[in-house]
């Protein structure tokens, strides 16, 4: 699998002499319901097609905007896009995990419920290298009113640094055990907000219910709904500190559907309510 995104980032990177734009995403508003939103960076990619988003613009507020062919979409941490997909397109997706390098690549058709082609793989993230340096600089530049041409120069650099980690044989040995652990870890963090079960993301990735469960006794530190709970509790916590929603809210809109439920999650996780816990911040 990994041939076939180092592929395709060679394409992109040799036949494209620049993007035709960059769009950059932020958080100063308070994001719509169901917005992807995590705590690493994420670059998107238009490989063919129109791709709708709902993102922040610095001057109307919340806009919705067509991401074309040979675009490129990068969200920062914490940042946030809500994408439409009503719309024929494909889209080549590189996430920056704190210990995954995640690409992912997703075909759709106008008015089809279902992606017609789905793709991910993942590998380790290098750590202390320059990869690191590209993403603060991208993130910081993010804050900035003009980008162009660092934009260009970084966002081609941090591909071609995740291309090397791609072809790096030091990964070609590793498990696909451990390949598919965290291509799951990373597709659980951008999807924390749905409804998502062992049955649902076993399916999704091809594997049985019980597999998945041994898959991470054998890879985690915790079982598949112990992780699934840790995630939406971490990103209740930044909601209760950065937002102003109602509690009920919080608990939505990070997955849990009933409230009292997540009340109790949350006390039992952390010894604080959510209420206690916005106080405290």
């Amino acid at each position: 699998m990994s041939a076939v995104f180092h592929s395709l980032i060679e394409t992109l990177l040799s036949e494209r002499e620049s993007f035709n734009r960059i769009w950059f995403a932020t958080d100063n508003l308070t994001p719509p319901q169901f917005s992807y939103q995590v705590n690493f960076p994420r670059l998107e990619l238009v490989l063919s097609g129109e791709y709708v988003n709902q993102i922040e613009d610095p001057e109307q507020g919340i806009v919705s905007v067509k991401v074309l062919t040979g675009d490129a979409l990068y969200i920062p941490p914490n940042c946030w896009n809500k994408p439409d997909w009503d719309t024929d397109c494909s889209v080549l997706s590189l996430l920056f995990g704190r210990r995954q390098l995640g690409f992912s690549l997703v075909s759709k058709n106008k008015n089809e419920t279902g992606f017609f082609d789905v793709q991910k793989h993942s590998i380790q993230t290098r750590t202390g290298h320059a990869i690191d340096h590209i993403l603060e600089a991208l993130n910081a530049l993010g804050q900035e009113p003009r980008k162009s041409p660092m934009d260009e120069h970084l966002l081609s650099a941090l591909m071609s640094y995740a291309q090397s980690m791609l072809s790096d044989p030091a990964h070609a040995v590793k498990k696909r055990g451990e390949d598919v652990y965290q291509a799951i870890c990373i597709y659980i963090q951008e999807n924390f907000h749905r409804t998502i079960t062992r049955s649902s993301i076993a399916e999704r990735f091809n594997v049985s219910p019980n597999h998945l469960s041994r898959l991470f006794r054998q890879q985690g530190h915790m079982t598949l709904a112990d992780y699934i709970t840790w995630v939406r509790i971490d990103r209740a916590k930044f909601m209760l500190r950065r937002y102003d929603f109602r509690l009920a809210e919080v608990a939505t809109r990070c997955g849990f559907q009933d409230a009292n439920y997540f009340f109790r999650v949350f006390k039992n996780k952390t010894g604080h309510t959510p209420s206690e816990y916005r106080s405290m911040g």
